[in-house]
């Protein structure tokens, strides 16, 4: 609650989304959605538009600001470690992801009857190695911008365009080709086709690129952000 633009975007913005187009197009089954209808296809999408709010916009603010208020340098004092700090910061940012994924699911399947064709713990695995991968990535940035206003601008420009561009907002079959072939290159969209896939009942192995992809954001991420990290 301390942080408005996190709070938004992480617990409202997605219901938002959601009760604007489901008005608009309800979740009748269409052809162009193999057989699915647009909720169906808009909740893995929006929890992917989470995980990013969470994992690069939450996470980056917050750790700019602590260090630059001094929070980290003062906690440097006590015996606390930096890797208890960082899973601290990470199991919290993980619950509220949880949670606003499960508002998500909660009020498409009660307003719209939203269809589930997957394995939940399935589902659930994806949603936190794609979590732990974006974190990953704000980790890296936390440690590199200076201050917390730099660090919403700086996440910002990294989150918007892959926001638009990965089928979390516009469902990626209407977006065009030479769209998708450059989107491909940015993680969000790997983690809309994951969890769209596992949603509908689809095998791991149909995404091996996708869980490559984000297990190596994940690794090369936290490699990185350790090098990085500063106390002040």
């Amino acid at each position: 609650m301390r942080e408005p633009i996190a709070f938004f975007f992480t617990l409202v913005f997605p219901l938002m989304m959601l009760f604007l187009f489901g008005s608009m197009y309800g979740n009748e089954p269409s052809d162009l959605l193999g057989g699915l209808g647009s909720v169906d296809v808009s909740v893995p999408a929006y929890t992917a538009m989470i995980i990013g709010t969470t994992g690069l916009v939450s996470l980056t603010i917050s750790m700019a600001s602590y260090r630059e208020k001094g929070i980290l340098r003062r906690l440097r004092a006590t015996p606390l470690r930096p890797r208890a700090i960082l899973i601290a910061e990470v199991l919290v940012l993980l619950l509220i992801t949880v949670v606003g994924v499960a508002l998500l699911i909660i009020a498409a399947k009660v307003v719209y009857g939203l269809r589930f064709g997957g394995n939940a713990f399935s589902v659930l695995t994806a949603v936190i190695l794609s979590t732990l991968s974006f974190f990953a990535l704000g980790l890296v940035l936390a440690g590199l911008v200076p201050t917390a206003r730099t660090g919403q601008v700086v996440a910002m420009v990294l989150f918007y365009p892959m926001l638009f561009l990965s089928g979390a907002s516009l469902p990626w079959e209407l977006l065009p080709e030479g769209v998708k072939r450059f989107a491909r290159f940015l993680p969000m969209p790997h983690v809309v086709s994951l969890l769209r896939g596992l949603w509908i009942g689809e095998a791991w192995s149909e995404h091996l690129v996708n869980v490559g992809v984000l297990a190596a954001t994940l690794v090369v991420g936290v490699v990185v952000s350790v090098i990085t990290f500063r106390w002040e």
